[in-house]
C-alpha cells in the first residue's frame, strides 16, 4: 500500500515510468538468460572441437552439431560442414558465422539505449508539470503562509517522478554496460577460437594436401634416354 501511495504522489507521469521499469527488468532478465546459456560449457565444447579437428574433421563436425544449442558450436561448425575449402573460403565462412552470432549478442542494445535516455526525460517532465501546478495554486492572500506550506510539502512529491526516472535509467545503464562488457569479451574469444581452428585447417589439412597433390606417385617409372 505504501508503494501505491508513493506512486500516486508522483502523479500521472509515474505510469509510463513504471512501464519503463518493467520493460527494463524484462530486458535484463531476457539478456541474462541468453548470456547464461551462451557462456554455459562454451570453453569446454570449443576445446573438444579443436582437439577433434586435429585428427578428423568429421568428428569435429559431429561434436559441434551435437551441441548446436551453443553459439560457439554453431560458429565453429559452419566451415566444418563445407568441403574442399580454400583457406580464404574457410575464413569467410567463419566470419559470416561470427557476424550472425554477434548480431544475436547485440540484440537488446537499442532497447537499453532508449530506456537510458527516455526514463530521465519522463521524470523531468513529470516533476516540471507538478511544480507548475503547485506554483500556479500559490496566490497572494492573507493565507499565503498556508499556501506556501502546502507548496513546500508538494515539492517533495513533485521530485518523485524525477528520482524514479533516474533510478530506472541507472539500472538500465548498469545492465547495458554489463552487456557491452560480455559482448566484447565474447567477441574476442570467438576470434581467438576461430583463428585456432583456421590455423589447424591450414597446417593439418590444406597444406599437406597441396604438397601431396604436387608430388609424383612413388611408383611412377623413370624413363632415361641413353645417348
Amino acid at each position: 500500500m505504501r508503494l501505491f501511495d508513493f506512486l500516486v504522489k508522483g502523479g500521472p507521469m509515474m505510469v509510463p515510468i513504471v512501464g519503463l521499469s518493467v520493460l527494463t527488468l524484462a530486458c535484463a532478465l531476457e539478456r541474462g538468460v541468453f548470456w547464461f546459456r551462451l557462456l554455459h560449457r562454451n570453453q569446454r565444447t570449443a576445446r573438444s572441437i579443436l582437439e577433434a579437428a586435429r585428427y578428423d574433421l568429421k568428428d569435429a563436425t559431429a561434436i559441434a552439431e551435437k551441441s548446436s544449442n551453443l553459439a560457439i558450436s554453431r560458429f565453429l561448425s559452419t566451415p566444418l560442414r563445407l568441403t574442399n575449402l580454400t583457406p580464404d573460403t574457410f575464413h569467410l565462412a567463419l566470419q559470416a558465422a561470427a557476424d550472425r552470432e554477434f548480431a544475436t549478442m547485440h540484440k537488446g542494445d537499442r532497447w537499453f539505449e532508449s530506456l537510458i535516455g527516455l526514463a530521465p526525460l519522463l521524470g523531468v517532465l513529470g516533476t516540471v508539470a507538478q511544480l507548475m501546478a503547485i506554483f500556479a495554486n500559490v496566490k497572494p492572500s492573507s493565507e499565503q503562509a498556508i499556501d506556501i506550506a502546502k507548496a513546500t510539502n508538494g515539492i517533495s512529491d513533485a521530485l518523485i517522478p524525477f528520482a524514479s526516472g533516474l533510478v530506472v535509467a541507472i539500472f538500465a545503464f548498469i545492465a547495458y554496460r554489463i552487456l557491452i562488457s560480455l559482448q566484447a569479451r565474447q567477441m574476442d574469444y570467438f576470434y581467438k577460437i576461430g583463428n585456432e581452428l583456421e590455423l589447424i585447417y591450414r597446417q593439418v589439412w590444406h597444406e599437406p594436401s597441396l604438397r601431396l597433390s604436387s608430388r609424383l606417385p612413388e611408383d611412377t617409372p623413370i624413363v632415361s634416354i641413353d645417348s
